[in-house]
């Protein structure tokens, strides 16, 4: 099997970026950027640490991700499993990497920087959703940001609703949990509990 070994082969495989692609990326959050920011309801949240990488799925009301300035983003720690794996990479390595999407769009937005956990209260309160407050906000700098093309999205039809997988076709969570455990939690009672769980710890 070939593979490649150098970044003078990759290079060579790929050729030179057009100037499209390399004018897009710049060091702060300008106006048409900030509309795709305030517009998504979703973000994946990449994070490194000394036990390797993370991507996590960040979801709440479009426009969840605030702009402190043209350089600094807050996003606040919505409730979720408590394994805290990309808040532990954070303290520990503050790089991070988010991806934004917005629904019927083909075009997403990247932004790298480096980022730190705040638990002020005000800056938490601020953030607070029937009056449910995050335990904290990441707090991120920014150092590069453009947008990607559509291609990945067009490829994919991800917002073709003729395309959507029917969710009965999928193991459950429960099902998943009750296999890995052999049957110590898990199963139908999990799944049938989890929108009364969900509703009751959303925020």
């Amino acid at each position: 099997m070939s593979i490649i070994t150098s970044i003078e082969e990759l290079h060579a495989l790929y050729g030179v970026p057009s100037e499209a692609s390399t004018a897009k990326e710049i060091d702060w959050v300008i106006p048409e950027y900030r509309a795709f920011i305030e517009a998504s309801p979703f973000v994946s949240l990449a994070t490194v640490g000394p036990e390797g990488l993370d991507c996590s799925p960040r979801g709440d009301k479009p426009g969840f991700v605030r702009l402190q300035d043209g350089r600094t983003l807050l996003m606040p720690d919505r409730r979720g499993n408590n394994r805290v794996d990309s808040l532990a990479n954070i303290v520990r390595d503050p790089r991070v990497a988010l991806l934004f999407l917005i629904p019927g769009s083909g075009t997403t937005l990247r932004v790298n920087g480096r980022a730190h956990l705040s638990v002020d209260a005000e800056l938490c309160a601020s953030f607070a959703v029937e009056e449910k407050a995050p335990r904290s906000v990441i707090v991120i700098k920014v150092e590069t940001v453009y947008f990607q093309c559509a291609r990945a999205i067009v490829r994919s039809e991800l917002w073709n609703p003729e395309r959507h997988v029917d969710p009965a076709s999928l193991p459950t969570p429960g099902q998943i949990l009750a296999g890995l455990s052999d049957n110590r939690i898990g199963g139908d009672a999990y799944d049938k509990a989890w929108p009364e769980r969900a509703a009751a710890s959303m925020w």
